[in-house]
């Protein structure tokens, strides 16, 4: 039953990804990859839970089909709303220029496809785990919940900033003002969060490997390290929020150093 369902996953994975594609095509941007990561976790605990029918505990099948599927569909709508009439993410755009889209089915949505099966494996295995759910079920539900208000906030506090901020002014309010990212540190939560509900025998230890990876996406690959990356070449009051403010995990901001008013940019706010 395990292989069955990690392996009908995986399909499914592959069937949304190429549908995807096929969107992406249609409608001449390849940022609609982004929506589908988030419908991406629900769909691999849906399919994980339709598949393991009567087996596992009910109590933490319950648990991380409810979570998952309202993470995930949370996500896909903000992503799917921010992005609703806007040109090309200038990532892809980059990344894709001058490439084919075999290419780019490759690089983007296959990987986002075995990205998303590795990360929900978790998930997958949980749902077959038939121990019953204990103080470590209750401490990942009180970890995921934590994370999912911060991903929700802060989303929901920087789509009002963006809508009456001035341009070039830096979010650095609410939770902004403790972390530099305040939706992957909610990411980060979540994450592992379901692994702690998921497990339940040293059986499940290789299950790491899905919230370790995106624990490295998050702070060193393609989230924070990148985002702090492409916010400092592109505006130069950025550096002083990333002096004063956490770049991951919140804390109380630091005292920014003192400039002399000659080096200080004429109406800069950060």
């Amino acid at each position: 039953m395990t292989a069955l369902t990690l392996l009908i996953t995986a399909a499914a994975l592959l069937v949304l990804q190429g549908i995807t594609f096929l969107v992406a095509l249609r409608v001449g941007k390849h940022s609609v990859v982004d929506t589908a990561w988030g419908i991406g976790i629900a769909l691999a605990a849906l399919t994980a839970f339709g598949v393991s029918l009567g087996h596992g505990d009910p109590a933490r099948r319950a648990l991380l089909l409810a979570a998952s599927v309202l993470w995930g569909l949370r996500l896909a709508a903000y992503v799917g709303w921010r992005n609703h009439g806007k040109p090309e993410d200038p990532r892809y755009a980059d990344m894709l220029r001058g490439r084919t889209h075999l290419y780019a089915l490759r690089t983007v949505y296959l990987l986002q496809a075995a990205i998303l099966w590795l990360a929900t494996v978790p998930v997958q295995l949980g749902m077959l785990e038939r121990s019953p759910a204990g103080p470590l079920v209750v401490i990942g539900a009180l970890l995921f919940a934590a994370g999912f208000a911060f991903e929700s906030i802060g989303d929901w506090q920087l789509a009002r900033f963006k809508a009456s901020a001035a341009e070039g002014q830096i979010m650095d309010r609410g939770l902004w003002r403790y972390t530099r990212h305040p939706n992957y540190f909610g990411d980060f939560c979540m994450w592992w969060g379901l692994f702690a509900i998921s497990f339940g025998s040293w059986r499940e230890l290789p299950a790491l490997a899905g919230p370790l990876l995106m624990t490295f996406i998050l702070t060193r690959g393609t989230g924070a390290r990148m985002t702090d990356r492409r916010m400092t070449a592109s505006r130069p009051q950025y550096a002083d929020y990333v002096a004063r403010t956490s770049g991951f995990i919140p804390l109380p901001p630091r005292r920014a150093p003192k400039r002399s008013a000659a080096a200080a940019t004429p109406g800069e706010r950060a």
